[in-house]
């Protein structure tokens, strides 16, 4: 086994430290192994003890001197890749680095798990490519240095006296064929970039009496028309007088070595995944397209695009499928538009298009909506059949911004709001989406800020049975209680949790808590019955969810069968394969499952019964209407029938009337949940409702086959209204 490489991690932020961490585990290329310094001096006393591959500076240390102390790296790690992390404001110094050395830059907004993982294997697979190259020229200039020059000698009159095996084999003539030829009979050259015949360096070196060199790029024709990269040095041959007597030329086969030149070059512009532009040609290839455009008082349009939900098939089907799906996408973008446009990979999924020559602003509508379409036909991976669309913001020159910075910069902003507008679309730039980009990193930095400090609640509202009318479940709510804003809901937070990852330390602690007061309950000797958890899509698919989920089973001592969770339409038939195993490990667990918002998403009654699904809960939408005769009647009523079939209980949501209760009790359906019952409560109220003694929340003349004198009690009022 090979000895794990060392990087050194130089940032003062623990959020970077543990993705970090995380990344090591996760990046391909290794083993990796990681330390972590929070100072530069730190930082810098570990390096003189030699031994680190690779290092991560952040430019905002306390006691770093921005590209001072970056060069002092240079010197102290010659060798040592290093890779700069900053802010978008930090871009030019950052660029200034790259140019000094560094191998890559990744913005602080985006640094998770995923990026660093990813620019880690990308060190790696550039070490190699580099390495690659590196032998193949050691080793063609190995071959060149073995087999000797070729060499051909003339006379006065320029016509050839000799030639080597090597001037042979180049020219295609043998000596005694070229003997007594014109020269540039036998060594035709010409102009690479012009492909005119280039000037004699025999002839430049009799006439001048002095050594000569070729024209640059010069290309040697040999005999049989095959071409070659050659350089060569010519010098007179002089009799005794001194005089110039003839010449002699030595040159050399170059063709290789400028090819791995071109190669390095187009190395350091390009993505080394996709072989798209990187982010310095990009910038440099727009701050040109401006300059064109601002002469010709012509627009230009950017736009920037990640995938919709790719971290899902980064995380459920590994970084191999998802690195040739990114490969996918990036052959779709180029086929959509011109060979004068560039199409760009950011890193990860983020891809920028640059529109450079087009008439109108809103034509870059017209190739957005092109990606989109391209996007969405299926790709085939490796046995998989993937479906992925996009999210794009477009920005236009002059109209939002006269640099290359401030495009790419709006272009974002624009593609946050097209991924909040359901994803799948695009979005034009608007001065206003500035300050919606700042509330929404407010928002963010918010929910930092309530995971440390406890900020989240939850609240339970009951589900209760039809029949006896008793609380036969309730389900956990979540919410934000914000030291400014007052209890806030779930839709007010949880679109950004998801995007910027929160969303699973989230779903974790919602996890834990829900089973922790639900056992406290227990312990208290109240009526408890199952509690059902939300489980969003990138909970179920996320590395660990299980793991996760028998740990909380058993910090908390919770009887499984007490856990119910709930999974959307689309978080099931998402890889509707994968999902049967995970359901499975999850009820030979004891947990209950749940499938909330039925009917609002599409399902395959295949997989459905296969599915181990204990309870549908058909979705508000269809339940408001039912008592005024729509069509989501006999909808209502299928659903119900198929779910008995199927021997599952039906819960309807969003009850708010006594007739839309007594409607689904009529046609027998288990359970209903809304506001006629009860509001969600905070822990506290809802746990009086559990105590004995609250017998049903439904009257008991209500109740088939019941008596309207009957024992009966209702909770009193003040548990039924909101916290």
């Amino acid at each position: 086994m090979t000895d794990a490489r060392t990087l050194l991690l130089m940032d003062d932020d623990p959020a970077h430290a543990q993705a970090f961490r995380e990344a090591l585990l996760i990046a391909n290329g290794g083993p990796f192994q990681g330390e972590w310094a929070r100072t530069f001096a730190e930082g810098f006393e570990r390096l003189e003890k030699k031994g680190i591959w690779a290092i991560f500076l952040n430019l905002h240390l306390s006691d770093s001197r921005g590209l001072s102390a970056f060069d002092e790296l240079l010197q102290a790690a010659p060798g040592v890749p290093t890779l700069v992390l900053g802010g978008i404001e930090d871009e030019a110094i950052a660029t200034e680095a790259l140019q000094r050395g560094a191998k890559d830059y990744l913005l602080e907004d985006h640094i998770d798990s995923y990026s660093l993982a990813r620019a880690i294997r990308n060190m790696a697979e550039r070490e190699t490519a580099e390495d690659t190259l590196f032998t193949e020229r050691a080793r063609a200039q190995i071959t060149l240095d073995s087999i000797g020059d070729a060499v051909i000698s003339t006379g006065i009159s320029e016509n050839v006296t000799y030639l080597n095996a090597v001037a042979e084999e180049m020219t295609g003539w043998s000596k005694e064929e070229a003997l007594d030829r014109p020269f540039s009979e036998v060594f035709k050259i010409i102009d690479g970039n012009t492909r005119k015949t280039a000037p004699s360096p025999v002839a430049s070196a009799i006439e001048k009496n002095t050594t000569v060199a070729l024209t640059p790029n010069c290309i040697l024709i040999r005999r049989d028309g095959h071409e070659s990269a050659i350089e060569d040095s010519t010098a007179p041959i002089h009799d005794r007088t001194g005089a110039a007597a003839g010449a002699v030329i030595v040159f050399h086969d170059v063709s290789m070595s400028r090819a791995m030149v071109g190669e390095m070059k187009h190395l350091a512009q390009h993505d080394i995944l996709t072989d798209l532009p990187n982010r310095m040609v990009l910038k440099d290839r727009l701050t040109q397209a401006i300059a064109t455009a601002h002469r010709n008082s012509t627009p230009v349009a950017v736009m920037f695009l990640d995938l919709d939900q790719f971290k899902h098939i980064n995380d459920s089907l590994g970084h191999a499928i998802a690195d040739k799906l990114l490969q996918s996408v990036a052959v779709r973008l180029v086929s959509c538009v011109r060979s004068t446009d560039t199409v760009s990979r950011q890193g990860g999924d983020e891809f920028v298009v640059l529109l450079s020559e087009i008439k109108h602003a809103t034509d870059a509508g017209i190739t957005a909506r092109k990606i989109l379409t391209a996007l969405t036909t299926s790709h085939s991976i490796d046995q998989h059949t993937l479906h992925v669309t996009a999210s794009i913001g477009v920005s236009t020159y002059p109209e939002d911004g006269e640099d290359a910075e401030l495009l790419i910069k709006n272009a974002d902003t624009a593609m946050y709001q097209a991924k909040q507008k359901g994803r799948n679309n695009y979005q034009f730039f608007k001065k206003d989406m500035n300050l919606r980009a700042v509330n929404r990193q407010a928002v963010e930095d918010g929910l930092r800020e309530a995971l440390e400090s406890s900020q989240f609640v939850l609240h339970y509202q009951p589900k209760i049975n039809l029949t006896t009318g008793a609380i036969s479940g309730m389900e956990a709510l979540l919410r934000w209680m914000h030291p400014t804003e007052g209890l806030l809901r779930p839709l007010q937070f949880l679109p950004v949790a998801e995007d910027c990852g929160l969303i699973l330390p989230i779903g974790r602690w919602v996890l834990r808590e829900a089973c922790r007061q639900v056992q406290e309950w227990i312990y208290g000797g109240l009526h408890v019955a199952p509690v059902a958890v939300n489980v969003s899509s990138l909970e179920f698919r996320s590395d660990g969810f299980l793991d996760n989920l028998r740990a909380i089973l058993r910090d908390t001592g919770l009887d499984p069968s007490y856990l119910e969770l709930e999974l959307t339409e689309t978080v099931l038939m998402q890889h509707a394969e994968s999902t049967v195993a995970m359901l499975g490990a999850l009820k030979s667990m004891g947990v209950r499952l749940a499938v909330d918002d039925f009917g609002t998403g599409y399902s395959s009654l295949n997989y459905l019964k296969r599915f181990p699904i204990d309870t549908l809960k058909i979705d508000q939408s269809f339940v408001r209407d039912i008592t005024s005769g729509t069509d989501d009647v006999p909808i209502v009523r299928a659903v119900i029938t198929m779910a008995r079939s199927l021997r599952q209980r039906v819960v309807g949501e969003g009850v708010e009337t006594e007739e839309q209760m007594a409607f689904l009790r009529a046609n027998g359906c288990d359970e209903a949940q809304g506001y006629y019952f009860s509001m969600p409560l905070a822990a506290e109220h809802f746990a009086q409702l559990l105590k004995p003694g609250i017998a049903s929340f439904i009257p008991r003349p209500q109740l088939k086959g019941a008596s309207a004198t009957s024992p009966w009690l209702i909770p009193t009022r003040k548990y039924l209204q909101p916290n």
